[in-house]
């Protein structure tokens, strides 16, 4: 009994097939009317014999279309199902289809879903990327401005009149101002990047003169932790191609970070030369506190941090690495990091060598955004 119930189950699944069974019925109806039309033509042949031939058509149009139809559908049905369900990991891997339409359509199914897939993930990165750079932004102001708040209320309770205190004060609430001063800074280039308005010109420029000209900018800075500041640039340094003022800010911001992060006495050097593929690369080298080997993968992600404390107490708003590594990518360069704890560290990147030395007209190149791989 229950054998045959099981029969009766397999044999209902096998007629469930719906298009099978229109396309069977289409068949065996088209036989039928050519049947009765035979008949009223020849009424002497054989009616049940006939009727018989119908039903053989239906049963062997309906298997045959199953067979053709069936696992493929199936595969649709599933395959669309997972996609509506977000379960991309799950989806079959499907071959390029050599066979009929329907391989073609299946075949679509499926690039839909990888299309959907890499969609979705790209929405669910910017959404991740949004809310922890929202977060970030907030930690970041609430540090200078409560100092500000801080050290004014306290001024205005009386120690403006006390010598010992009101000068100290004012010059913390100065040093916080300047910070989110910095952070707007820097926070605007951000938003510049990531609207595509960041646009910067392309154009040969002297980097010898550069490098002289930030060195010297920066000479007041060392001298205040009794840094030792010098350059070192290869004899006839070729002109670079690129954005002045950008690689001016690339620079500046790298030596600018190995002075701050350097032991007093220490010592920087900008080093340039040039490479035998065309290309002048430029060093920022210094003996300073170095970066441990898991951090240097992360020194270019917004607002990340080797040391938080020694950071925010050096001023540094945490997006000016992020924001070198756009430049950069404008140029089609990267920049190359090399530390190690106590042992100092070298960020590196090149220019390509300008074609001729002459002026030739500015080409403007837009910065487009890049998303941090976090």
């Amino acid at each position: 009994m229950q054998q045959s119930l099981s029969l009766a189950k397999r044999l209902r699944f096998f007629l469930s097939n719906r298009v099978a069974r229109r396309i069977a019925l289409r068949a065996g109806g088209a036989l039928l009317v050519f049947v009765i039309g035979a008949r009223f033509i020849w009424p002497a042949l054989p009616l049940w014999e006939m009727i018989g031939s119908v039903v053989v058509v239906f049963c062997a149009t309906y298997i045959a279309s199953y067979q053709v139809l069936h696992n493929r559908m199936e595969l649709a049905r599933r395959t669309l199902h997972q996609i509506r369900r977000h379960q991309f990991e799950n989806l079959e891997t499907t071959e390029s289809p050599k066979g009929d339409e329907l391989n073609a359509l299946i075949w679509q199914v499926y690039r839909t879903g990888l299309a959907l897939e890499k969609e979705i993930r790209e929405l669910r990165k910017i959404e991740n990327y949004r809310r922890d750079f929202l977060g970030n932004v907030s930690h970041e102001l609430k540090t200078p401005i409560f100092a500000i708040h801080g050290f004014a209320e306290t001024l205005l309770d009386g120690a403006i009149h006390d010598e010992r205190f009101s000068e100290a004060f004012v010059e913390k609430i100065l040093r916080n101002a300047k910070r989110l001063h910095n952070l707007a800074q820097d926070l605007a280039a951000i938003a510049r990047i990531e609207t595509g308005e960041l646009k910067m010109t392309m154009e040969p420029f002297h980097l010898a003169r550069l490098v002289r000209e930030i060195i010297e900018s920066l000479e007041g800075t060392a001298a205040d932790k009794t840094i030792t500041l010098q350059y070192h640039l290869s004899e006839g340094l070729p002109t670079v191609m690129g954005d002045r003022e950008r690689i001016g800010q690339v620079i500046t911001n790298l030596v600018d970070n190995a002075i701050k992060y350097n032991d007093e006495g220490g010592h920087v050097e900008v080093v340039a030369r040039r490479l035998p593929t065309n290309e002048v690369k430029i060093s920022i080298v210094d003996n300073g506190i170095g970066i441990p080997p898991q951090h240097i993968a992360r020194l270019t992600e917004r607002f990340f941090r080797v040391d938080t404390s020694r950071s925010r107490s050096q001023g540094g708003t945490g997006l000016g690495l992020a924001i070198v590594k756009h430049i950069l990518g404008a140029h089609k360069q990267t920049l190359r990091i090399e530390s190690g704890p106590n042992k100092g560290s070298t960020f590196s990147f090149a220019l390509a060598v300008a074609e001729t030395p002459a002026l030739p007209e500015k080409t403007e190149v837009v910065l487009a955004p890049q998303l941090d791989s976090a």
